[in-house]
């Protein structure tokens, strides 16, 4: 994450998930050229060798043992996951409320930003949408008095809600001067749960899973897990292209998608020293001027899908839906720029984070796991492994979705789309 701060700001800020970038031992050349030929035989591959969709969504998978079943949907493991949840938030509150407003004593900000926002990502792609069965706010939703039956979310709202609090969120974490301090954390704290607890209380506990940000993006990334439930709700291991295959494609997805890129896109750019001069000049100010750079982030990564979708959408007149048919190719890479560019935070703000909530101040930083070469190598993995992900979703949708004589040259605009993705994701790397 960015430090936005007044100084001095805190370690926490200016970790940023992979450090200092343009100090990274990366050859543009070889990574430029590696990642191009990565992409380019995977698309020649599959252009090649795979003609039919292989991938059936909701119901593939391997059933789990039936004990296993019942044990993950015992009422007793709900209610111990509910619990634990509701433990958590109480204790995020708590040292809010009566710790110091020192982010170097209180892990109440390494909590938000690390082990939820970033710890978030392994948890869902080990074990699922996990945030929908620990959120506090549905125990808390589920406490409302019911005066009247709950109005169904409108099928036209999709995940809007949601997407919208993500960029709200990404804001407060790159953006938002202050946002260690404890009454910025309160206050954001306060309005995220008035606003579920509101939509809950008109539409039910299933406003949670249109709005909550977080589960939202949980239950995106989950998609990716090799754990998931069959339509006829067996537990089950699947592939992970079958979890992406089966991802709703209503309204919001590529919202969703897109402040996820954009955001990730912003975080790896912000340090930047041109882009840090910029910020301290701007005739508009640094907070402003930083907004509408995460604002463009994210409209660039959404303009250049659109033309993708639009190029789409000229191979097959009859494709109505091309910026939803193919939004779920955009999870992976959305998934290799976490991986990228958080890792580090992750591995060293998370065990300090959890050290400071034992008691602790001021607890030193575990060391990176990893060297700068050991680091570069893994984010560029990363970055390009998530893009051919996306190239093998995307063509197994194309081979479905298009007549077979143009399902190939139909996935043109998708393979120019990744490319720009994976060269642009690079390219903050070594910037």
């Amino acid at each position: 994450m960015t430090a936005l701060t007044a100084p001095p700001p805190h370690p926490l800020l200016l970790a940023h998930g992979v450090g200092a970038q343009h100090d990274l031992p990366l050859s543009p050349f070889y990574a430029y050229a590696g990642a191009f030929a990565a992409l380019f035989v995977s698309f020649l591959s599959l252009g090649l060798l795979w003609s039919a969709s292989r991938f059936r969504g909701d119901r593939a998978g391997r059933p789990l043992p039936a004990a296993v079943q019942r044990l993950a949907d015992a009422p007793a493991t709900r209610t111990a996951l509910r619990l634990a949840g509701v433990a958590a938030g109480l204790a995020l509150v708590l040292h809010l409320l009566l710790g110091p407003d020192d982010p170097d004593r209180n892990p109440a900000p390494g909590a938000v930003y690390v082990l939820l926002w970033v710890g978030l990502v392994p948890a869902s792609l080990l074990l699922g949408p996990v945030w929908r069965l620990v959120n506090p706010l549905r125990t808390l939703a589920g406490l409302l008095p019911a005066r009247r039956p709950p109005r169904p979310v409108p099928a036209r709202v999709g995940i809007r809600p949601a997407a919208a609090g993500l960029l709200l969120f990404t804001w407060l974490e790159l953006v938002a001067p202050g946002n260690t301090a404890t009454p910025v954390l309160l206050a954001a704290l306060a309005l995220h749960t008035a606003v579920q607890l509101l939509g809950a209380a008109r539409h039910g506990a299933d406003w949670l899973a249109h709005a909550d940000p977080f589960e939202v993006y949980s239950s995106l990334l989950a998609r990716l897990s090799p754990l998931g439930r069959r339509a006829d709700g067996r537990l089950v291991l699947r592939s992970p292209f079958d979890g992406l295959d089966a991802t709703p494609p209503g309204p919001g997805l590529v919202a969703t998608v897109c402040v996820l890129l954009g955001s990730t896109a912003y975080d790896g750019f912000s340090d930047n020293p041109r882009w840090l001069t910029l910020l301290q000049t701007s005739p508009l100010g640094r907070t402003p001027t930083a907004t509408l750079g995460l604002l463009g982030a994210v409209a660039l990564v959404a303009a250049l899908y659109g033309l993708c979708a639009g190029a789409l959408r000229l191979v097959d007149r009859e494709l109505t839906t091309p910026l939803t048919s193919f939004a779920h190719s955009l999870l992976p890479i959305a998934l290799g720029y976490l991986v990228a560019h958080y890792f580090t935070l992750f591995v060293t703000e998370g065990p300090r984070t959890v050290i400071m909530a034992g008691g602790t101040d001021n607890a030193p930083a575990p060391a990176p796991p990893l060297g700068p070469a050991g680091l570069a190598t893994l984010q560029v993995a990363a970055i390009v492994t998530g893009h051919v992900l996306g190239v093998v979703a995307a063509h197994d949708r194309s081979v479905r979705l298009l007549p077979a004589a143009r399902a190939v040259a139909g996935q043109l605009p998708l393979f120019v789309l990744m490319i720009a993705y994976t060269l642009g994701g690079i390219g903050l790397l070594i910037a």
